[in-house]
């Protein structure tokens, strides 16, 4: 654990309003903003991390895990990029369910995921009441019933020039009313510095993430699919009960999501034996 770890919310509210203070004129340099805070903090080893990342999901993959400290009403972390036609998927997440809450947006078209990753301008979309969204009618009870109150998503946003499309990391809180104003401020900075560091390393690792990582997440996706199907098909229930039975044996087995799906589509025969 570093130190930067170790930080409490002690200090926020005078760290947030030093970190944006008015620093405009000659004297700029010498403002006196306390760099031994912890949003100062949270906010500098990002960008250190962000600067020694070598591909886009090395980048990614650190702006989710900071997520969860500099955002610390967060449960899970996600990213969603569109491909060129548009399409959704989610190539970086702090856990595989994640994944499946930004699917049921897809799916659905939407979802404060879809709706971030629309804006062509920073901004975010914000609901603290899934089970009783009137704007998400059909994703915000579904996510209620898997156990998420709040979901906040900002927009990521492609660098100056590129032919990427908006996208936006996600944060799921397992609490109603979770993400408060303060809450949005730090999110949206830190889309800033995601934005800012996914712009500078896509152009020599675009290709290699489009055949490896978002292979991967699709591979996953499909493997869950399968194994979705066939729980469906022998027991006659609903894609939701499905997944919801894949996901609580997973835990109770304390078995990857993906490794059980994977499992199950692979020996499925053997259960008739």
């Amino acid at each position: 654990m570093t130190e930067v770890d170790r930080q409490t919310d002690e200090g926020w509210a005078e760290d947030r309003a030093a970190f944006t203070a008015d620093t405009g004129g000659e004297n700029w340099d010498r403002c006196e903003v306390n760099t031994r805070g912890p949003l100062a903090s949270h906010f500098g080893a990002l960008a250190k991390t962000l600067l020694e990342a070598d591909s886009v999901h090395d980048a990614m993959t650190q702006v989710v895990e900071a997520a969860r400290r500099i955002v610390p009403s967060a449960d899970l972390v996600s990213i969603t990029l569109r491909s060129a036609d548009g399409r959704f998927h989610t190539p970086v997440a702090t856990a595989e369910f994640a994944e499946e809450l930004d699917e049921i947006q897809y799916r659905t078209g939407e979802g404060p995921c879809v709706e971030a990753a629309r804006h062509d301008s920073p901004g975010h979309a914000l609901t603290n009441s899934l089970a009783r969204s009137t704007a998400f009618a059909r994703f915000g009870p579904q996510a209620a019933e898997f156990g998420f109150g709040s979901l906040l998503a900002v927009t990521l946003l492609p660098g100056r020039g590129s032919d990427r499309l908006p996208g936006a990391i996600n944060l799921y809180s397992r609490r109603a009313g979770a993400f408060t104003d303060d809450a949005v401020d730090h999110a949206l900075i830190l889309s800033a510095h995601a934005s800012l560091a996914l712009a500078s390393t896509a152009a020599h690792t675009a290709a290699g993430l489009r055949e490896s990582q978002l292979q991967q997440a699709i591979d996953s996706r499909d493997v869950i699919g399968q194994a979705k199907g066939i729980l469906m098909n022998r027991r006659g229930i609903s894609a939701d009960d499905a997944f919801d039975i894949l996901r609580r044996t997973s835990q109770e087995l304390n078995v990857k999501l993906t490794q059980l799906a994977r499992t199950l589509a692979e020996r499925h025969q053997e259960l008739d034996d």
